[in-house]
């Protein structure tokens, strides 16, 4: 017959194994939702981004920055923006990447994204068009126009350089 202080010591143990059984099953569990949130996170920012992404091959954006990019870089902003077909390639592409830098500031999308996918197109538009817009922010006393294009700019632009030394002047 078994006597009492082993039969406490067996239900200590039993308690003592089953807690770090628990725990273990716990830290699992914690570890897996961490993982399966993390990759729909990065689910979530690539849909999002390709969405935007598919957004630039519409007929009426790559039209406007055709436009934009055919003028090449701005040297005369009055004579742009009183152009009917330049203005409004401008406010709509500047909108578009205005959205973007929202995006990539608040770290919905990675900038790393960005660069790989449109740093090319982008950085040459906010270099043309750079002009157009402090015109934009002196004439309206609106500073904060195009601030997140600009912060996009910043970011994609040192990205750009660090993968490509032999661009810098």
């Amino acid at each position: 017959m078994i006597d009492q202080m082993t039969l406490q010591t067996i239900g200590i143990l039993l308690t003592a194994v089953t807690v770090s059984i628990a725990a273990i099953y716990y830290t699992l569990t914690l570890r897996y939702t961490r993982r399966n949130q993390d990759l729909q996170l990065e689910t979530r920012q690539a849909q999002l981004f390709i969405q935007l992404y598919r957004d630039q091959k519409e007929p009426r954006f790559l039209q406007a920055m055709g436009t934009l990019i055919s003028q090449g870089e701005v040297t005369d902003v009055d004579v742009s923006l009183q152009d009917q077909e330049y203005r409004a390639a401008y406010f709509m592409v500047s909108n578009h990447f205005e959205g973007i830098g929202v995006l990539v500031h608040k770290g919905l999308i990675d900038v790393e994204l960005v660069d790989d996918i449109i740093s090319g197109g982008f950085t040459r538009f906010w270099e043309y068009t750079k002009p157009v817009t402090d015109a934009v922010r002196e004439s309206r006393n609106w500073p904060q126009w195009n601030e997140f294009t600009e912060y996009l700019y910043n970011r994609v632009k040192s990205l750009v350089l660090e993968q490509h030394p032999e661009l810098k002047t």
